[in-house]
């Protein structure tokens, strides 16, 4: 097997150093990223941007992330040898295939730090607030026997969309905020519950929200 590490300082040298300089960082929380051993992170998902975004931020708390990237960008065959060679998590997304939670499963019990974005897909809200999430976050947060750390990112809708309007103006803001990490410790006897999973679920999702409103609140008027 190829060593993973020297793809992800690759991404790292390629991609951090330009959206570094571009844009205004604004990071909150980044002390709730545990400096080692298994973490769970819930997302927000806004743009195509949001990855990065929320890479850096990972990056920054001194962790490498591993996301739960869609099948469509492998077809690219750049993009995907470095998702495959980095040691991204590969989705089939609407196939109900479990392999990409028990490969998430894995990659926590190594001691890695896995990004989950519970609505899979960009959000579809006008607001830009969280939709519904899916029940993979909770799957993994019950069997990993791990706290899931919530995660928000936001001016990343103004960057990168698939349609709409676009900025790429210099110095843009861009926030990410994580919040204190949720224990399900609790609920674990109960992983096969459709109920409680959806309530695991909820509960993400109503942190995600409550973390994006206080970020959309406190964004700078002339940016928005």
């Amino acid at each position: 097997m190829r060593p993973v590490e020297p793809w992800l300082r690759l991404a790292e040298s390629v991609l951090i150093p330009p959206i570094a300089v571009w844009f205004r960082w604004h990071f909150e929380g980044m002390e709730l990223i545990p400096p080692h051993g298994p973490a769970l992170v819930a997302a927000n998902h806004i743009s195509y941007f949001d990855p990065l975004g929320h890479g850096y931020f990972i990056e920054k708390a001194g962790r490498r992330p591993r996301f739960l990237a869609k099948a469509e960008l492998y077809k690219n065959p750049v993009v995907g040898k470095v998702l495959t060679g980095a040691g991204q998590i590969r989705v089939e997304r609407g196939t109900g295939d479990h392999a990409p939670v028990d490969n998430a499963l894995d990659a926590l019990n190594r001691g890695k730090l896995v990004v989950v974005y519970p609505e899979s897909t960009i959000t579809k809200n006008e607001d830009s607030s969280p939709m519904q999430g899916k029940s993979g976050i909770a799957r993994l947060a019950l069997a990993a026997h791990t706290p899931v750390i919530p995660v928000a990112i936001w001016g990343s809708q103004h960057v990168w969309q698939r349609t709409g309007k676009r900025s790429l103006k210099f110095g843009r803001p861009i926030w990410v905020k994580a919040g204190p990490p949720i224990d399900f410790s609790d609920r674990e006897d109960g992983r096969d519950d459709p109920k409680v999973l959806r309530g695991v679920v909820d509960d993400v999702m109503k942190e995600l929200g409550v973390l994006v409103e206080d970020l959309r609140a406190r964004y700078p008027e002339r940016w928005r």
